[in-house]
């Protein structure tokens, strides 16, 4: 299962670069920054952009929550609010999760397997363009004078058509998610190949991290699937000029069966990478290496194939989806995925646990994410599945698989990379007050939305009668929300301090498994130098098999433990 990897043609050779020289050639204007190939700046890039990105979806979430924290209110028409809950969700996954996913891949991935650089590095950053510049056009929609997108994240056909959406902000949001896409796609397929070309000597594929392997199965789904999506995209802008092929049911149901082709995968592009992290800061945090190693890259790999045979669960209602098949073969998708499961509560069984905020974001999103899981089952069973579809059901199980699971995901690799990619130490008081307000926030927020989709809360709406019920479960959603900003608040001051106070980090300050903590806090341009040489490569926890040989391993002085 060994591929020999290509010898890096963009980069001299290690031992040719002495301690510090890779800092002396980096770029230090904006200019720089705007037209690096330096993976690492690329993923900065992204992912800076993204959580940028995320603060403005959160800001709509924040003024759909008060418009729907009590009945009858009308804050904002019903115009104004679709387009917010169309770009919020439109947000969320092509321009929040899922780049930042990519963007996570794209700084560590060549890190961890001992490459200098990343595979395609010109056409990596010209996928950050077309990122940046799709984000751009979808939010532009707001400027024009019939507003933006508004047929959700989805726009259906012929909802979507210029017959029922005239206007420029949906052209606009087709153009943006089309660039958007695209550059996901060539992101994606230059990790996949760092993954498999780049690799030091001695890195095996079953000595990768599993932090790696996550982006291999996400990268391959995105290289699997994003395509359907450019498809569907396409028939979307032809159908807009021409909407008499809208008449048609084969060309409304054809578009449908083409998004959710890319709509089901996506789910898990904005999984895996997040689960990876969290079985890094578990392993390392649980001080020993990860549990179940083989069957969890062997489940990643079934669980990317299996991803791909489920989309019609999402066309249950329209009543022209094989219900059985389609229902099948998303039960099924509970094999692989509890292994996982029992991988990472498996990791952190027997350990000498550590309680720093990567690991309580970590530990929190098992149980988060498995609601998100379980209840992604409950709709995949169609009678199940009649009852609450567009309902706020859906909207509880899509947020407590994005938000409750993969945004823990998120920050608890933040918190966990943070002083790698900077140098700098974030504050471990201000971290637990970003998590404690984060886990309130959040179940308060979305555990009454379960309760609003069962009594029959329609998903989309901008206001509702006081008669439906459905006041006190909205009120308990809103003020879940002020939490949830709170804690944005929380993590935003951690930033400024942590750039102001300037704490240094060392270069391995969790006592870290894997090969980026070999490297200098931030590392040189090439990643590696002859001041900080890769080690020996022994398994998929290199750093930790050094420690072991020399009798190092234990909890830093300090810790609670």
């Amino acid at each position: 299962m060994t591929l020999a990897p290509d010898p890096p043609a963009d980069s001299p050779p290690q031992d040719a670069q002495p301690a510090g020289a890779s800092r002396a050639v980096r770029p230090a204007s904006w200019l720089g920054w705007l037209t690096t190939t330096d993976h690492k700046r690329v993923g900065l890039l992204t992912m800076a952009t993204a959580v940028v990105l995320f603060f403005l979806m959160g800001v709509l979430a924040l003024l759909m929550r008060s418009q729907l924290a009590q009945p009858d209110q009308n804050f904002f028409g019903s115009s104004l609010y679709n387009q917010m809950f169309s770009i919020h969700g439109s947000g969320m996954i092509y321009l929040v999760m899922t780049p930042f996913a990519i963007g996570l891949g794209v700084y560590l991935v060549p890190l961890q397997i001992g490459a200098p650089a990343v595979a395609m590095p010109r056409a990596t950053l010209f996928g950050y363009w077309l990122y940046a510049l799709g984000a751009v056009l979808m939010l532009s929609g707001f400027a024009m004078p019939t507003g933006a997108h508004a047929d959700g994240w989805f726009s259906y056909p012929p909802m979507a058509s210029s017959t029922y959406s005239p206007g420029d902000g949906t052209p606009l949001w087709i153009v943006g998610v089309f660039m958007a896409t695209v550059g996901a796609l060539l992101m994606g397929w230059a990790v996949l190949w760092t993954a498999l070309r780049k690799r030091a000597r001695g890195m095996t594929m079953l000595r990768m991290p599993v932090f790696t392997w996550s982006m291999i199965a996400a990268t391959l789904m995105v290289i699997g699937a994003f395509p359907a999506l450019l498809a569907a995209l396409v028939m979307l802008a032809v159908g807009r000029a021409e909407p008499s092929v809208f008449d048609s049911n084969a060309w409304n149901i054809g578009y449908q069966h083409l998004f959710w082709f890319y709509g089901h995968p996506v789910v898990y592009v904005m999984f895996f990478p997040y689960l990876g992290a969290v079985g890094e800061v578990l392993a390392v945090f649980s001080r020993r290496r990860f549990f179940g190693y083989k069957g969890t890259v062997v489940s990643l790999l079934v669980f990317a194939a299996l991803s791909m045979s489920v989309w019609g669960h999402h066309m249950f209602a329209t009543g022209q989806a094989t219900n059985d098949y389609y229902s099948l073969t998303s039960i099924a998708l509970l094999v692989p995925a509890g292994i996982e499961y029992f991988a990472l509560v498996g990791t952190v069984l027997g350990g000498r646990l550590v309680f720093r905020t990567p690991m309580l974001f970590a530990l929190a999103f098992i149980p988060q994410f498995l609601i998100g899981g379980l209840t992604g089952i409950m709709v995949g069973t169609p009678a199940l599945d009649y009852h609450v579809t567009d309902s706020y059901f859906i909207v509880a199980h899509l947020h407590y698989v994005l938000f409750a699971g993969s945004a823990f995901g998120l920050f608890a690799a933040v918190y966990f990379w943070f002083p790698k990619v900077t140098g700098l130490m974030l504050d471990e008081r201000l971290g637990r007050v970003h998590f404690a307000l984060m886990v309130i926030g959040t179940n308060l927020t979305f555990l009454p939305m379960f309760g609003l989709g069962y009594l029959g809360m329609p998903r989309r709406v901008a206001t509702y009668p006081e008669w439906a019920g459905f006041g006190l479960l909205n009120l308990l959603a809103s003020i879940g929300a002020g939490f949830l900003a709170a804690a944005m608040i929380a993590f935003v001051l951690n930033l400024q301090q942590a750039f102001r106070r300037r704490v240094a980090a060392p270069a391995d300050p969790w006592q870290g498994n894997s090969l980026e903590w070999a490297a200098t806090s931030p590392p040189p341009r090439y990643n590696f130098t002859t001041a900080h040489p890769l080690p020996p490569i022994t398994s998929n926890a290199p750093l930790l098999d050094a420690r072991m040989r020399h009798g190092r391993h234990r909890a830093p002085r300090g810790e609670d433990a």
